[in-house]
């Protein structure tokens, strides 16, 4: 049975698409992050060495997995264009063309990965078992690495047609088998088998995710969008491909960016130890998991947006954007003190060294204060990719991830002399300072593209 779009966008009360897609998008993350605590959870009870690694090593496969993320928003982005321009074979095309475009680009990243992965791993990590440990898990999670793409091109095909559920639904099942097989494959079966130890952390992840995948490529098989597809469609177009690298490029680059800052946050970090790489690894799913509301809200901001877009409907774009900020900040506002109150007890849940836990508590109480604006810039990020303009967002990551975290670690760390709280500083004056400049392009992007942003009234919503 062919499914039809969940939510034509361009109508109806915004709060009413952001609840539909946003609680959904919110849970389903809150079980990527339950996964990846279940997986911390399972390397602390090896060793220390095994969690270090385990961030490492993840941390390293995440460079990869920006072209996901940045297919995932193109497909959001174009296909919903589309649908709200009422084009429905153009979003047929575009979105046959996407899955094709994440085969080939798994296929040339986990080559390419053969030689970066251990490379950045050593430049960020002295000689040991943890560094050991992080190569090993990134070669075999990058096993997973066409499911992980293609699931993310999938899912935001799915989500231009306003179905958050079904990936949502593939990551809660994910989730639990995942605890299944942890065990399974650590500690194997006594009187059958040993298990694997460490490695089995990275192959339960290549098993549930394949999972992910195949359900996700049938929901979007199912869709009516989809109806007319072709074996045809889904060979490489010149044209096409060269529209969804324009979409996904930039955006796959300010992922880049982002994961190529935590790696500046760990190479800054490893000359204190390898307790303060565990402690960071714990602390920042920690952080992430009081994100998770920010960020389903943000992310179902791109397919309003988009489809308001495509439909030529700027105040519903503007009204869109405001109404994001409005309830992030609320969601930001709750979550700051719930880390100052339990951060420690957090914390304590995953590990009983004293010094992973004072690292990771010193990063939680600084990066609270500045939860408002992770929420902002999440919420630029999808509104500049809906307006089909992502290039602005690798200019301000380009400023944030690496220059402003460089510099203004390299002032607290090595001018000032600051310990591990140095760096967690350094990591906040670049969020503050990147906001601003965000603000600024924002602005002028929105005047030249639907007219401005902050002159319109907002209508009641």
């Amino acid at each position: 049975m062919a499914l039809a779009i969940d939510h034509n966008l361009t109508r109806g009360p915004i709060a009413k698409h952001f609840r539909t897609l946003a609680v959904p998008g919110a849970l389903g993350m809150l079980f990527t992050t339950l996964y990846n605590i279940v997986d911390m959870f399972y390397a602390g009870l090896l060793s220390t060495s095994a969690q270090a690694g385990l961030a490492l090593g993840y941390q390293a496969f995440f460079i990869a997995m920006s072209v996901g993320f940045g297919l995932g928003a193109a497909m959001g982005s174009i296909v919903g264009n589309a649908l709200g321009a009422a084009d429905q074979r153009s979003a047929r095309r575009l979105a046959a063309q996407g899955i094709s475009f994440g085969v080939l680009a798994a296929l040339l990243l986990a080559g390419a990965g053969l030689w970066y992965g251990p490379q950045l791993i050593s430049l960020v990590s002295e000689p040991g078992e943890y560094r050991d440990a992080g190569i090993r898990y990134f070669f075999l999670l990058s096993l997973a690495l066409p499911s992980f793409l293609l699931a993310f091109g999938c899912n935001g095909i799915l989500q231009a047609h306003g179905d958050g559920r079904s990936m949502q639904r593939a990551l809660i099942v994910a989730f639990f088998a995942n605890i299944v097989l942890n065990p399974l494959l650590i500690y194997g079966v006594p009187g059958l088998w040993n298990g694997i130890g460490f490695d089995g952390l990275a192959v339960s992840t290549v098993i549930s995710q394949t999972g992910v995948m195949l359900y996700l490529i049938e929901r979007v098989r199912r869709l009516r969008t989809m109806a007319r597809l072709r074996a045809a469609n889904f060979l490489p177009r010149l044209t096409k491909f060269g529209e969804i690298s324009l979409q996904v490029l930039p955006t796959a680059m300010s992922w880049l960016l982002v994961f190529m800052a935590g790696f500046v946050v760990q190479f800054a970090l490893k000359s204190f130890g390898e307790h303060a790489i565990a402690g960071f690894g714990i602390a920042i799913r920690l952080e992430q998991i009081l994100l998770l509301p920010v960020q389903g809200v943000t992310l179902a901001l791109l397919p309003i947006a988009a489809q308001n877009f495509g439909a030529r409907d700027f105040d519903r774009v503007r009204q869109a954007v405001f109404y994001c900020w409005k309830v992030g900040f609320v969601m930001t506002a709750i979550a700051c003190p719930v880390l100052w109150i339990f951060g420690e007890f957090f914390m304590s849940l995953f590990t009983d060294d004293p010094e992973v836990i004072r690292v990771g508590l010193a990063y939680l109480y600084v990066d609270s204060l500045i939860l408002p604006l992770y929420m902002a810039l999440f919420a630029i990020n999808s509104f500049l990719q809906a307006l089909k303009r992502p290039i602005w967002t690798v200019w301000i990551n380009l400023y944030r991830q690496t220059f402003g975290i460089a510099f203004f670690i390299w002032l607290f760390v090595g001018i000032l002399g600051f310990d591990e709280i140095g760096v967690w500083l350094g990591v906040a004056s670049a969020v503050i300072t990147g906001t601003i400049v965000a603000m600024v392009i924002t602005t002028g992007v929105a005047k030249n593209q639907i007219g401005g942003l902050w002159q319109s009234k907002m209508e009641t919503l």
